[in-house]
């Protein structure tokens, strides 16, 4: 009889997404052959808004379809009279030829740019929503494969159709799951930027998929074992530290919080290495609570389910390690992800114990509700001293106040760096997932540090509650360059008007995309 560490590795390795595997394989993968029934295909063309009483004008790539198809494209358009309004559409089915149907979607202006009022740039944003909308039509038609239209940004027609065709459904019955299409570039196009979207939606699919996964499918163990699946093959070290290690190193503050579940914690230490080993790297932090049940201030029992994705933060750093490797980029990046449960039980931290953190400073835990800064305080401080990096940047659920302030339209940025602030923007408006920075104001320093018995509070006063975490954990770092980004209104579910290209009431895997583009950036700029 096989082991249950043989079998929980054999389900791992075979649930895990391998994109870059399949990436590399595409060649082979779509060779054609032989065979009795032939699979259906469809394709996405798009058209762009009418301007005025001028006729409709489509993409290039429409124009070849409509001429292989005997101008049947464009006279559905003057017929069903489509105005191009982003993401609506038609959809043709039997039809004969190469593709048995074709979705005609609306792709914005022809010269959509950058809304500085929205801080996004609505062409890249405008192709995104009609590849996922033609994508995921076309996909629940039944086609096995879907061939999308670049419209002039074939990047991010990956980046809609991949994210818009992903299902978390791994855990109902073969014969109830919606099948994923294999995704392809129609007609003319820049083919690298295509596999560069794919790349960059599939390592935001990855995180969805570790976020989605439920609490008792998705415990520190399997989480860790799921981080060596994705990223060794990749060239990524991962070092899975013990509850021992963690003991001996002294991370207290991780531990006080890890003790109420039997559970055990486990933290661990990535790398990626894409340029010279003496470089130094871009330290990330995510935050792993793979059950946020609030502890003895116990959530309400309404909607606690949602808090299997407390470990969205975790999932996005293993995201964005497989995409850089994916990418190649150089710069080498370092990753602590600190893994466990918060839980009630007789060893659980109670309100009001104290913490001695690694520097020598108490922390005070008031409120072990607000367990999050606790968590990432100690593996905060052994990232810094043991990889002394060039830069920080952290990552988790930690707050509500974030979600209060801007729901799921951006993640909350709190950065000692306006360089970092104006990066994260650019990213953020070039992937369609917004960051927006908040202040670090000495008010909300004053607030956690000016404490009667302790150094510092683990929730300070009053409802800032997102400003007061950044607080904590800017009190953390020293003069080298940080980020915080609290994704709890982004990287949980997002249940009201979420992203056309993602799905309502399952989990997101943002900012994933943004902070690959980030770090896209900064690579460009050093080479």
């Amino acid at each position: 009889m096989p082991s249950y560490r043989d079998l929980l590795l054999l389900r791992s390795a075979s649930r895990l997404l391998t994109f870059q595997r399949t990436i590399r394989e595409a060649p082979s993968c779509l060779r054609t052959y032989a065979t009795k029934c032939k699979k259906p295909k469809g394709v996405v063309v798009g058209v762009y808004q009418r301007d005025s009483d001028k006729p409709p004008k489509t993409t290039e790539n429409a124009v070849t379809l409509d001429d292989s198809v005997g101008g049947k494209v464009m006279q559905w358009i003057r017929e069903r009279n489509m105005d191009g309004r982003p993401g609506k559409g038609l959809l043709f089915s039997g039809m004969e030829g190469d593709f048995q149907a074709i979705a005609v979607v609306g792709v914005g202006d022809y010269d959509a740019a950058f809304d500085e009022e929205e801080e996004m740039d609505m062409g890249m944003e405008n192709v995104r929503l009609a590849a996922g909308a033609g994508a995921r039509a076309l996909q629940l038609q039944g086609m096995s494969e879907v061939h999308v239209d670049g419209m002039g940004y074939p990047e991010q027609a990956a980046e809609g159709a991949s994210l818009a065709v992903w299902r978390f459904n791994m855990n109902k019955r073969k014969k109830n799951r919606t099948k994923t299409p294999k995704l392809d570039l129609y007609g003319k196009g820049d083919r690298e930027a295509w596999t560069r979207g794919l790349f960059k939606a599939e390592s935001q699919n990855l995180a969805r998929r570790l976020s989605d996964m439920p609490a008792n499918m998705m415990t520190p163990s399997i989480f860790a074992q799921a981080a060596v699946d994705a990223l060794c093959p990749c060239g990524v070290t991962v070092e899975v530290r013990s509850m021992d290690w963690i003991e001996d190193m002294g991370l207290s503050s991780f531990l006080t919080v890890a003790k109420g579940s039997c559970e055990p914690p486990l933290m661990l230490e990535c790398a990626y290495c894409g340029t010279a080993p003496e470089e130094k790297s871009i330290l990330l932090l995510g935050m792993g609570l793979t059950f946020n049940s609030g502890g003895l201030c116990l959530k309400s029992k309404t909607g606690m389910d949602q808090y299997r994705g407390a470990l969205a933060g975790a999932a996005v750093c293993v995201g964005v390690l497989r995409a850089a490797s994916a990418l190649s980029l150089p710069m080498n990046i370092s990753a602590i992800i600190p893994l466990c449960e918060h839980m009630p039980s007789g060893m659980a931290v109670k309100c009001g114990d104290v913490v001695t953190l690694l520097n020598g400073i108490t922390m005070g835990i008031k409120d072990v509700g607000k367990a999050p800064v606790v968590v990432m305080a100690d593996p905060l401080l052994y990232g810094q001293a043991t990889h002394k990096p060039k830069m920080i940047i952290d990552i988790g659920t930690v707050a509500q106040g974030v979600n209060y302030g801007l729901g799921g339209a951006a993640t909350g940025l709190w950065t000692t760096s306006d360089f970092v602030h104006k990066e994260f923007r650019k990213a953020g408006g070039i992937t369609g997932d917004r960051i927006w920075r908040f202040p670090l104001f000495k008010y909300y320093h004053q607030i956690v540090t000016k404490n009667t018995t302790y150094d510092l509070s683990n929730c300070g006063r009053g409802p800032a509650t997102s400003c007061l975490a950044a607080a904590i954990l800017r009190s953390l770092v020293p003069c080298v360059d940080w980020a915080h980004l609290d994704n709890r209104g982004t990287g949980m579910l997002t249940r009201t008007n979420p992203l056309p290209y993602l799905l309502k009431n399952q989990m997101t895997g943002r900012p994933t995309r943004t902070i690959i583009q980030f770090l896209y950036q900064l690579a460009c700029s050093q080479s």
